[in-house]
Formats: structure tokens, sequence, C-alpha cells
């Protein structure tokens, strides 16, 4: 019995990484953790191109719900390669940027 249990153990263990490195993918996230909850549905087409505007283009490589400078976080990464957070509220109106720069910026490589 004792057996049983820790084959049940890996397995769900296994299922939970399966899950959560499918939703870093969906996330685009580069970090570890894995309760940034991404932007869907027509929230993310709004939060893109509010961010968007803000950089004057780019691409969107990273959203997040929820995010503790505004209701929404869109990380555009610019041409050059660098990369700002875009932090929106829940009217996806402008309420502040962050250029990643150093270690940050190359988390997501």
């Amino acid at each position: 019995m004792n057996r049983n249990r820790k084959i049940a153990a890996a397995i769900a263990a296994a299922g939970t990484l399966a899950l959560g490195g499918a939703g870093a993918a969906v996330a685009g996230s580069g970090d570890d953790d894995s309760s940034d909850t991404p932007i869907t549905g027509s929230a993310l087409q709004s939060a893109s191109d509010a961010a968007l505007a803000v950089t004057g283009g780019g691409e969107v490589t990273e959203t997040e719900v929820g995010d503790e400078e505004g209701a929404y976080e869109v990380e555009v990464t610019l041409p050059d390669g660098s990369q700002t957070d875009v932090h929106l509220d829940k009217q996806f109106n402008h309420v502040g940027s962050e250029a990643e720069t150093g270690s940050e910026a190359n988390d997501s490589n």
C-alpha cells in the first residue's frame, strides 16, 4: 500500500509539472512564479493595443492579470531587443511603464 501511494504521488507530481509547464508557455513567463495569470479573451487584445500604443510598437511577449502596479501588465519587446512593462488600469488606461534592464530583460531568453 505504501508503494501505491508513492506511485500515485509521483504521477500527481508529474501531472502538476506538465500542467505548470504548459501554463508558463501560454503566459510566456520567463520566471518561476507560476501564480501569474495571463490576460485572455477580448481583454488581451485591448491590453495589447493599449501597451503597443504606449511603446510605439514592438511585440507583446508576456501578459499578466492583477499586476501589483495596475489591473494588467503587458511586457513589450521593442525592435532593439529591449523590454518594457506597461501597466494598465481596468479600463486599459496607461498608469505606468518600467523598462527592464540587465538580467531582468534576459530572463525570458
